[in-house]
């Protein structure tokens, strides 16, 4: 008789919810860790994602949910690259090989997804932010659960998070902030005394002592009150060897203790959850990104984001690119820009690997500035190097560069400074969703009076309109590039300045015509072909600009075609209304033209492939023939095809 199979996952298949979690032996959480940790090594190998992060806060997300009752109190994540672990424990292990996958869980957390996700993440330095808002709900409901935020030491460089901490500190609600150090330990080494002296510090004997010496201090004269005081946190600052920003921002500090080590988390967490009665306290714990699989902990980003992956070797699944990326263009251009001219400069927010900078910080060190996860002074950086005379490239991805947008206005527009905005990631990027999706960038910049706007349509495009920025200096200027390799042709020795506001015509005909708006070319490409098998000759002319906008070339195809259509990758009020406005402006409307603006649908698209993206959109090649069909009033059948 052969003996039952043993599962690998014995513990963890006993936990569906973080309820089952707390009926288990603290004697067993070491081993409930391990399995989540194999678990989200397996599940990240067959989808691809955010490895690093969550392996690094196993034991914690294990530990919160052991001791407090999630979901009644609020466990609210920062960015969200780390929760695969906490989705596991909160009721969506089946549906954890759907991660990042059309219809499936989403790679950050989501309300709509689980109660267990009480506030949507992807972009940083909003948990602290959020979770206030939670706690001073709940004390104006008269309630008293926990709230608890966890951010990372990254995440801490956006300014919003000590916005909120300084906000809390004066509003002294009990809140719980967590502070995840993986990267950048910003107090000394964690140890047995630490880990001693942060329990001590959180344990209802000590809060006692100190409320007696507060109730002390009161019945001494002022200056000896102050005296009292300050000794006391002076006191705790050696101690614990940190805190002292925290602690002048109205929290209570502890800290820093190993992040790994469960019989340090586990009191001290139990601790705050009994003892800590008012005001906001931060928790200050090291791990170690990628913990418990060595590819990750010893490859140069520690895991942070990897394609499918082979489990036993950590070799990833990457298909062969049959053209450069754009983001490595760029970086490419960049580069022969500033060999050429030394007041060329780069500043990126905590992105050099994803922008392609890397590749730039490695010619030219002292030329490209990671000001970390911070927009708004990126912006306003750039905003002063361009006052210096040099030609600042701020390169963000379009949906973080929506973070800087005040001091997009207030320092670089209305002052007419000449700074160059690299937006990549333009339209839509596929498994990150929503969050990430570059749709804005058109219309949030394009009404701001000053600003120079172009779009290359594919990888020679950019190459020349890097070249273009770098010559542009009568005012700030801004070009979009979406993710992935570029179409395949030829990239010049050197970028060629264009002539501002200047399109092109790329095919010619005369009843349809598309005038497109950067990569959006090759869909147009693909639509006219499939009119021309029907009878219908069609041009497509590539705009380039935006802002300014090629007039004359606006002009010549609404007066000579029967219907024109705009295409763009991006939302409403981008690209077609300036087109449109000129129309109307110009009377070119009066005479029948039939205008048909393409632009994404006014929705947020969850994670698919991109060219599925853009077909839900409605700016995919059969989308376009179906357009300018309907705006011709032919009925499709009735058209001839060609084999």
């Amino acid at each position: 008789m052969t003996e039952p199979k043993t599962s690998a996952y014995s513990l963890l298949d006993r936990v569906k919810l973080p309820r089952d979690l707390r009926q288990l032996p603290e004697s067993d959480l070491r081993q409930l860790c391990d399995e989540v940790r194999r678990e989200t090594i397996d599940a990240v190998s067959v989808t691809g994602g955010h490895l690093g992060a969550g392996l690094g806060v196993v034991e914690l997300t294990t530990a919160i949910h052991y001791i407090f009752d999630t979901p009644n109190d609020k466990l609210i994540w920062d960015v969200g690259h780390q929760c695969y672990p906490h989705k596991i424990l909160t009721g969506r292990r089946d549906r954890i090989r759907t991660l990042r996958q059309a219809g499936g869980l989403s790679g950050f957390t989501k309300r709509s997804e689980s109660e267990y996700d009480p506030f949507g993440a992807a972009h940083s330095s909003t948990s602290i932010s959020a979770a206030l808002g939670y706690a001073v709900g709940r004390d104006l409901k008269k309630q008293d659960n926990h709230v608890i935020a966890v951010i990372g030491d990254g995440a801490m460089t956006g300014g919003m998070a000590y916005e909120a901490m300084n906000n809390a500190g004066s509003l002294k609600s009990k809140l719980t902030v967590i502070l995840n150090d993986n990267d950048m330990s910003i107090a000394p080494p964690v140890g047995a005394l630490s880990n001693y002296l942060a329990r001590l510090i959180s344990s209802k004997p000590y809060h006692k002592l100190r409320d007696l010496g507060e109730d002390l201090a009161k019945i001494l004269p002022r200056p000896l009150q102050k005296a009292a005081r300050r000794a006391e946190e002076y006191a705790r600052g050696i101690l614990t060897g940190g805190g002292t920003l925290f602690e002048e921002l109205g929290f209570f500090y502890v800290g820093p203790i190993d992040g790994h080590n469960l019989d340090h988390l586990l009191p001290i967490l139990k601790n705050i959850r009994d003892n800590h009665e008012d005001g906001p306290i931060l928790l200050h714990i090291v791990t170690q990104k990628g913990k418990g699989y060595e590819f990750a902990e010893n490859s140069e980003d520690k895991g942070h984001a990897r394609n499918k992956f082979d489990v036993a070797t950590g070799v990833q699944v990457k298909a062969t690119p049959k053209a450069p990326a754009y983001q490595n263009v760029f970086a490419e251009a960049l580069i022969k820009e500033a060999e050429k001219d030394d007041r060329v400069v780069a500043v990126t927010a905590a992105m050099p690997t994803g922008t392609g900078l890397n590749l730039f910080a490695d010619r030219f060190p002292e030329k490209c500035f990671d000001v970390g996860i911070a927009e708004q002074h990126g912006v306003t950086f750039a905003a002063g190097l361009a006052c210096e005379g040099l030609k600042p490239f701020v390169t963000i991805y379009s949906t973080f560069l929506q973070r800087g947008y005040d001091q997009i206005v207030h320092d670089v527009a209305i002052q007419n400074l000449p700074v160059r905005f690299a937006m990549d990631r333009a339209g839509q990027v596929g498994a990150d969703g929503s969050t990430h999706a570059g749709s804005f960038d058109i219309s949030y910049l394009g009404c701001l009076p000053n600003m120079m706007l172009m779009a290359p349509a594919d990888e020679a495009e950019l190459f020349h309109m890097v070249a273009t920025a770098a010559a542009y200096d009568e005012g700030p200027c801004g070009f979009r590039y979406p993710r992935g390799e570029g179409v395949g042709v030829a990239l010049p020795k050197t970028g060629q300045v264009l002539p501002i506001g200047r399109g092109r015509i790329v095919k010619e005909g005369t009843k349809v015509a598309f005038l497109t708006y950067g990569v959006a070319l090759h869909s147009a490409l693909a639509a006219a072909e499939k009119l021309e098998a029907m009878g219908l000759s069609t041009t497509v002319a590539d705009a380039r600009f935006c802002k300014p906008l090629d007039q004359e070339l606006t002009r010549r195809l609404a007066r000579s075609h029967e219907v024109l259509i705009t295409v763009e990758e991006g939302s409403i009020g981008g690209f077609a209304s300036h087109v449109l406005h000129f129309l109307a402006q110009e009377g070119l409307l009066d005479g029948g033209l039939k205008f048909r603006p393409k632009y994404f649908n006014d929705l947020f698209i969850e994670q698919e492939k991109p060219e599925v993206q853009n077909r839900l959109m409605g700016v995919d090649a059969e989308s376009l023939v179906q357009t300018a069909i309907t705006a011709l009033g032919i009925d499709a059948s009735t058209l001839r095809r060609h084999a």
